[in-house]
């Protein structure tokens, strides 16, 4: 008996995917160095088929990308914050890496609508998380300059964190453990980088924990203009 897929939870898990591969193909062209250019794309990519997956889960995987309105993405607002510096980008992604592969660990072990997935996207992104805690050992322990812009950057984005672990009707997972084992991967891999992990409210207010409701922050609207700007300039367009 084939299992049926909770709507609610494939859109935001698909949406995070798909926002935060967005970003990372923003970096297409200005990344640092030619290695770094591969290296996102790939991520990137990765993302994006996770998101084709989970979307055409709860419908048409085009129309729910390119043709719903910003208060329809069901997104945690940390995926859909701009790129910055570099810095910005290997903090956001460390922060979502490492919650998502606990996140898609614990999903493959189980038999829900999501293990099959899971159990493929797990490995992906434990490439993810390890890409992200190199970068953030590099830049935190390297040079007084690199160790300033990442410290500024994981407090920037910190409080956008508390989001990631609201539980998500459909997904059955252990949200509270995973918070627990992110914290503590957090204090470990910030603490080798020479990094302070950030101190505030990491869930605090509407503004930084509404994204699953469809609150989103200024910086989504203009990304999504430009993400859907072709499939809506051209409706109905075949390649």
């Amino acid at each position: 008996m084939t299992a049926t897929v909770p709507t609610t939870a494939a859109l935001a898990l698909g949406d995070d995917a798909l926002v935060l591969s967005h970003r990372l193909g923003e970096w297409a062209g200005h990344a640092p160095a030619l290695e770094e250019e591969v290296a996102l794309a790939n991520i990137a990519l990765d993302l994006l088929g996770q998101a084709r997956v989970l979307l055409s889960m709860a419908g048409d995987e085009d129309e729910l990308a390119y043709l719903r309105e910003e208060r329809a993405f069901r997104n945690v607002q940390l995926v859909e914050q701009p790129n910055g510096d570099f810095a910005d980008t290997i903090a956001r992604q460390l922060y979502f890496s490492t919650y998502q592969h606990l996140l898609y660990a614990e999903l493959a072990a189980g038999d829900g609508p999501f293990a099959p997935l899971a159990a493929k996207a797990v490995k992906e992104v434990a490439y993810h998380r390890d890409h992200a805690e190199q970068w953030t050992l590099r830049l935190g322990d390297g040079t007084d300059l690199s160790h300033e812009r990442m410290q500024r950057a994981c407090g920037a984005l910190w409080k956008f964190t508390g989001e990631l672990f609201q539980p998500v009707e459909g997904v059955n997972a252990d949200w509270s453990g995973m918070e627990t084992a992110w914290l503590e991967s957090m204090g470990e891999v910030l603490g080798r980088a020479t990094l302070t992990v950030p101190e505030g409210p990491r869930i605090g207010a509407w503004s930084a924990g509404a994204g699953r409701q469809g609150v989103h922050t200024e910086s989504f609207g203009r990304m999504l203009a430009e993400m859907q700007h072709l499939h809506r300039s051209h409706p109905g367009a075949t390649w």
